[in-house]
């Protein structure tokens, strides 16, 4: 009962579930560049990830129990960043990111179902389409660090291996799912590689296939 009043209320709060969704998303990705990297700044991040959080939980939860499974994959999420906030021990923010990237799968596969769904074209599934290409990113930049935690060295820039931070792991996996090229920062292992090649083939096929069904709302007109 109470988790479905919660529901409730925030399908309430978020009438436009997909539209604040993009919003949070997009200030998270926007603003977390301009902080430095200091205790202050990591609590700004924390908190802009709360409310892409909620902002998820509000999009996945429309019924119980993908409600359920949002609450389940959100509360883990932010719980170990606050311990890796305070506790400054590095498995705890990859066990985040383990969690965040598994809320992001299950998000983004809500929004394309919701998308691709034979009926009406919205604005509210338009801004869906865009939320879950924003968190397409997001999610490889969780998957990126995951990576580079297993496989020490597997990204380098001007040929010399580096530790990349959120930050610019959130930077290599916009370049890559928009196909930019690599510039200042590569792939140094076939580990690496191979997910970036997986990011490029989901980013084309993302566009061809939205393309496609934008396409078939204005079927062709009937001949007199």
């Amino acid at each position: 009962m109470a988790l479905e009043t919660a529901r409730e209320t925030l399908a309430r709060v978020f009438s436009q579930r997909c539209f604040y969704l993009f919003v949070a998303l997009l200030v998270l990705i926007t603003v977390a560049p301009f902080l430095e990297a200091t205790p202050r700044a990591r609590i700004v991040i924390n908190v802009a990830n709360l409310f892409v959080a909620v902002a998820a939980v509000a999009a996945l939860g429309r019924t119980p129990l993908s409600f359920v499974i949002a609450l389940l994959l959100a509360a883990p999420t932010i719980g170990f960043q606050l311990l890796a906030l305070f506790a400054g021990e590095p498995e705890h923010l990859v066990v985040a990111w383990a969690f965040a990237a598994a809320l992001y799968v299950a998000t983004i596969g809500y929004l394309l179902r919701y998308v691709l769904r034979r009926d009406v074209m919205t604005a509210d599934k338009l801004w869906g389409a865009a939320a879950a290409y924003l968190m397409i990113a997001v999610f490889w930049a969780f998957l990126y660090g995951i990576v580079q935690h297993i496989y020490p060295g597997s990204f380098a820039s001007g040929g010399t291996a580096v530790q990349l931070t959120i930050i610019d792991l959130l930077y290599f996996s916009f370049t890559v799912l928009t196909s930019t090229g690599f510039g200042d920062l590569a792939p140094a292992t076939s580990q690496a590689r191979a997910v970036c090649v997986v990011q490029q083939i989901v980013g084309v096929l993302f566009v061809a296939i939205l393309i496609a069904r934008l396409a078939g709302v204005y079927p062709p007109a009937e001949r007199r």
